[in-house]
């Protein structure tokens, strides 16, 4: 590998097909790189001509883009990116088409399990809960992200008159939706209502709540009616994001378990973490074991009705993730 760390900034492609979920793994991670040493970040979107997305991998070649993507590679006599971070299925063809492209001069970073030629990339982030092992893979508690406690000290400015003066403790709840693996019907959504409002109130707590684009329109509206009674807010997707803020202000953090990606942002806050029970919709521990490593790490229990407090050492693996890309850089 050529690249090195003696020039200084370090130029970082992030490339992915544009979900915000998604990207968030790569860029946090790109984040994380320049935290650590001047970076340059750029992100790249793409997405595949339609009728080519569900080709192979093996057989997809960059003129199947569609047009509105960004182009992925660099123009002709422009300089190939040291470290290029991408992730997503539409990604993997061309992550292993700039390693060969780039002559080895790009550091090629995939998050998430390829399930492809895995050995081809220089280095595989993949959650642990995934189960991928290899001399190129870091195994890691969740996926990369970008909460930092700075981002969420800043994300806590706008939402401060809303929110520091809710009664204590103050809870997020953070509600999930339906996957290919778990669900949340409308009925399932009124008793997890009820029990976390039994909590909050026998604690004399408030609530902030969020959704996610995939909670099903009657779940949210029946599990905001039933909380509605509580001190707090109710975020109704309008306006200015409050999720780091809630993260911030909250002393308990309560995710559903559908979402690897919230419940490892919630471990890094440091605060309790409440796993709340979904209804599955096939069987298999993919998210057992995610839930198994966060309470190994202290981080996470199932919601039992009781917001009792607990402390442990804040989850960093994003920024973990990071050193083991400049430790590989610098060989």
């Amino acid at each position: 590998m050529e690249v090195t760390t003696d020039r200084s900034p370090l130029s970082l492609w992030v490339v992915t097909d544009g979900r915000a979920g998604i990207e968030n793994q790569a860029l946090g991670l790109a984040e994380a790189l320049q935290r650590l040493l001047p970076s340059v970040i750029t992100v790249k979107r793409v997405r595949w001509r339609a009728g080519f997305d569900k080709l192979p991998s093996a057989l997809k070649t960059d003129w199947m883009l569609d047009p509105s993507s960004d182009s992925p590679f660099p123009k002709s006599g422009e300089p190939w990116p040291d470290v290029w971070i991408a992730t997503g299925r539409a990604t993997l063809p061309l992550s292993l088409m700039a390693k060969r492209r780039s002559g080895g001069k790009t550091f090629v970073v995939q998050t998430q399990d390829p399930r492809w030629r895995t050995s081809d990339y220089d280095l595989i982030v993949a959650p642990r809960h995934d189960g991928i092992e290899g001399a190129n893979v870091l195994s890691i508690t969740g996926s990369p992200h970008r909460v930092t406690a700075e981002r969420l000290v800043e994300g806590a400015v706008d939402f401060a008159d809303q929110l520091e003066h809710l009664p204590r403790p103050r809870v997020a709840v953070l509600i999930g939706g339906k996957s290919r693996a778990h669900a949340l019907p409308a009925g399932h959504a009124t008793e997890m209502a009820f029990s976390v409002c039994d909590a909050i109130d026998a604690v004399q707590g408030s609530m902030m709540v969020t959704y996610s684009r995939r909670t099903p329109e009657e779940a949210k509206s029946v599990f905001s009616f039933e909380m509605q009674s509580l001190p707090g807010m109710i975020w109704d997707g309008t306006g200015a994001n409050p999720y780091f803020a809630f993260l911030h202000f909250a002393d308990h953090i309560l995710v559903t378990e559908d979402s690897a990606n919230m419940a490892a942002e919630a471990a890094s806050t440091g605060k309790p973490v409440h796993i709340l029970p979904m209804v599955p919709l096939k069987a298999g521990d993919k998210f057992a074991r995610l839930h198994a490593d966060l309470r190994e790490r202290g981080a996470a229990r199932p919601f039992d009705g009781r917001l009792e407090p607990w402390t442990y050492a804040p989850l960093n693996e994003t920024e973990r993730a990071a050193r083991a890309i400049l430790q590989r850089l610098k060989r």
